[in-house]
């Protein structure tokens, strides 16, 4: 029930009186009772102290008149300095209640039930207040790092880097160390952001995420991992090695979270410093990627050379020559010859073998040559468009007298 005039009158005199007292009492049980606030700095101390301090007077302001409910979060931070709510976590301003709260009703057991009450119901708006400002300020740190996070991606897309790129990219909390590669595909209706990172942190990987109007696009970095490059598995046959996941496994595994559509996996590069490189061939991929027939999700860039090429993309006819034409060349004639024969003849092992005027078995052998030196398997049908346009790349160039520049 609610006290008369006369006595809230003379408990609100009462509590002026003993708040110094409180508030002393106040610190001095922070000081026994929480480590956290031993270890810290003196100056921080003090602001944790004023916080203690604020709250007491914050409540016999709000005994007096109830209404001010909902300036108790700013008359009892504003104390307190801006980096204060960086430094001390939520659960620990929980507990500074906790313990302040527990000094004041010790001091007052011994007043009437609606002081008692007072405290309680006081208790908690100023643990949902605190509650609110700690929310407020990680929506707000959440949407720093959103701007922060969609100005990396845009630098790495340009390829237009400054010397804050790097702390930046600090300051995102990024864990990619070593290669890179970037994913591109259709932005989703409803893009969720924590799956795709939790699924990457499951692949012992880290992204970074951006959207550009339909486009949704993921720089994947790895984690750090142990020197033996496997991670330690345990299964029914006993303990073994599982070797970590490929570029592309990550790109399968990150695949729902993208919308419909074509999405394309940039070649691999050393670092985040050259992850442009790998973006540039991610892009090109995928705005040709339609013309593939049948593409798989995710199509790998380099897989879409030929496209990207026809498309005129410069980078693509060079790699096309310097990672086909070119090894091959330099290597042995007899295998571009034998190549270009097979590639002619509607890849026929035995009509290439009557132009050639071998067995079959020879231009069987020289197709696995082939296929060691470059990497490429010609008797894939996909392949074979690969390698055919890197040899009419390559012979155009030859005529040129000039051959792209490297990737």
């Amino acid at each position: 029930m609610e006290p008369s005039a006369a006595t809230k009158e003379r408990t609100l005199a009462w509590l002026r009186t003993v708040s110094g007292e409180l508030s002393t009492a106040t610190i001095k049980r922070l000081e026994e009772t929480l480590p956290w606030y031993g270890d810290m700095p003196p100056g921080r101390r003090s602001a944790v102290g004023l916080v203690a301090q604020a709250g007491i007077t914050s409540f016999i302001s709000w005994f007096d008149d109830p209404r001010s409910t909902p300036w108790i979060a700013a008359d009892v931070f504003g104390a307190a300095p801006r980096e204060l709510l960086r430094s001390v976590s939520l659960q620990q301003t929980l507990q500074l209640i906790r313990v302040t709260v527990e000094v004041v009703e010790e001091r007052v057991k011994d007043g009437d039930d609606s002081l008692r009450e007072a405290i309680l119901l006081y208790s908690r708006e100023i643990a949902f207040a605190s509650a609110d400002v700690y929310a407020r300020a990680a929506e707000a740190r959440g949407l720093w790092d959103a701007r922060l996070e969609a100005l990396v991606v845009d630098s790495i897309l340009s390829g237009e880097y400054d010397d804050e790129l790097p702390s930046r990219i600090a300051a995102l909390g990024w864990h990619g160390h070593g290669e890179v590669s970037v994913l591109v595909g259709t932005a989703p209706r409803m893009l969720d952001v924590d799956t795709l990172r939790r699924t990457a942190r499951h692949l012992s990987a880290d992204v970074l995420i951006g959207v550009q109007g339909s486009r949704l696009v993921l720089v994947i970095g790895r984690a750090e991992q142990a020197a033996d490059d496997a991670t330690p598995t345990t299964g029914a046959s006993g303990a073994g090695t599982a070797p970590r996941p490929t570029f592309t496994d990550i790109a399968k595994a990150l695949e729902p979270g993208f919308g419909d559509g074509h999405l394309v996996l940039g070649h691999e590069v050393p670092s985040l410093v050259d992850a442009s490189k790998s973006a540039k061939a991610a892009l090109a991929g995928f705005a040709v990627a339609r013309s593939w027939r049948n593409a798989p999700r995710p199509a790998l860039a380099d897989d879409l050379l030929p496209e990207r090429a026809l498309a005129g993309d410069p980078v693509a006819r060079s790699t096309l020559v310097n990672r086909v034409y070119k090894p091959l060349k330099n290597h042995s004639t007899e295998l571009l010859t034998t190549l270009w024969c097979y590639l002619d003849n509607g890849r026929s092992l035995e009509a290439t073998a009557r132009e050639l005027f071998v067995h079959p078995n020879t231009v069987r052998y020289r197709l696995k040559r082939v296929s060691d030196v470059i990497g490429w398997d010609a008797t894939g049908a996909r392949e074979a468009l690969i390698l055919q346009s890197a040899l009419i790349l390559g012979s155009i160039a030859d005529h040129d007298g000039q051959v792209g520049r490297r990737r």
